[in-house]
């Protein structure tokens, strides 16, 4: 059978920090700028998530997109929707909050929660125009 690629994108919208404990004030300031704002700044999130599989013979689904969502939005989206990701979320906790450390953070949560299915793909859109990308590379 042939493998096919199948992607939902989630929604959600969360605060946070730029800021690394290993550097001084000055440093992170200017590594981050605006970012490095001490309140913290928000964004609206996109996720897409991309699983791969072989089609059922029966249903023609690799996966009900249903089960992907719910499966994204229990171990993700519920945990990071709305809060402050630096101070509120229990796997970022210490962690520099770019969108390469939470794309790599969520797929570590993720990526043995498809069964029969592999996770290949997530794609984490900070703004329209940043995006992070990891593979499981």
């Amino acid at each position: 059978m042939p493998l096919v690629y199948v992607t939902r994108r989630l929604h959600f919208s969360a605060s946070h920090r730029l800021h690394c404990e290993q550097l001084d004030e000055e440093t992170n300031r200017e590594i981050y700028g605006l970012c490095n704002n001490p309140n913290g700044h928000g964004h609206n999130y996109e996720l897409e998530v991309t699983v791969r599989g072989e089609p059922d013979p029966l249903t023609g689904m690799v996966i009900d997109l249903k089960e992907l969502k719910e499966i994204v939005e229990q171990h993700i989206i519920s945990r990071v929707d709305h809060t402050h990701l630096n101070a509120d979320v229990d796997f970022l906790r210490g962690t520099v909050t770019t969108a390469e450390n939470i794309v790599l953070a969520f797929w570590h949560i993720l990526r043995e929660k498809f069964p029969g299915n592999e996770l290949v793909e997530l794609k984490l859109y900070e703004t329209p125009r940043n995006i992070a990308v990891y593979r499981g590379e």
